[in-house]
């Protein structure tokens, strides 16, 4: 059975939602925060999820799963906010502009790993400030990357879209199911699994 290195919910749901067992064990690994060389945001959350996933495959048996994921505006990496005023203050950076999600997925078991990234461009409306304290009271940003849940009432905040939805929610699906994929052939090989770099 696959261990998920990860205590967020979203990313349970989607794995179920794919028909992946899996069981949960929580690293005791930070998320990535404050800033990254420009660019470099993919190296960031590739690092990140691969300590994660590294962390947990020390004391478990079997393939590990850790992800990890970002929101970047304009240069600045959006975690999740520390209280409300913070979650004002992306919302208001994002509101009406471009930003990019990257998400860093990383599957461990033993001395083999497989590692990639995903990259989603989101556009969101311009946002009064009445709609953003009203979106911040019903605390849905208080635990998510960039301070909203597209997959809630926050839809109510994006615009537009491009590239893999699920990689907003923080898990993306189709890559990870690709590396699972990769991972099983190259352990039928008998070979070390690097995963992809792009």
């Amino acid at each position: 059975m696959l261990i998920l290195a990860s205590q967020s919910p979203r990313r349970r749901e989607l794995l179920r939602s794919a028909g992946i067992a899996f069981r949960v064990v929580v690293p005791d690994v930070e998320e990535s925060r404050g800033a990254a060389p420009r660019g470099r945001y993919a190296d960031l959350v590739r690092r990140t999820a691969l300590a994660k996933a590294s962390a947990v495959a020390g004391r478990e048996q079997g393939l590990v799963l850790a992800a990890d994921t970002i929101v970047v505006c304009e240069g600045e990496i959006l975690g999740k906010p520390a209280d409300e005023g913070e979650a004002r203050r992306m919302l208001r950076k994002l509101s009406g502009r471009r930003h990019r999600v990257y998400t860093g997925v990383a599957l461990v078991k033993g001395a083999r790993q497989a590692v990639d990234y995903e990259r989603t461009e989101v556009v969101f409306r311009e946002l009064s400030k009445k709609q953003i304290d009203w979106y911040v009271s019903t605390g849905e940003p208080m635990d998510k990357a960039g301070s909203y849940a597209i997959q809630g009432t926050g839809a109510a905040l994006v615009r537009a879209v491009r590239g893999c939805y699920t990689n907003v929610i923080g898990l993306p699906l189709p890559k990870v199911l690709d590396l699972l994929a990769e991972f099983e052939r190259e352990a039928g090989a008998g070979r070390p699994c690097g995963g992809k770099r792009r």
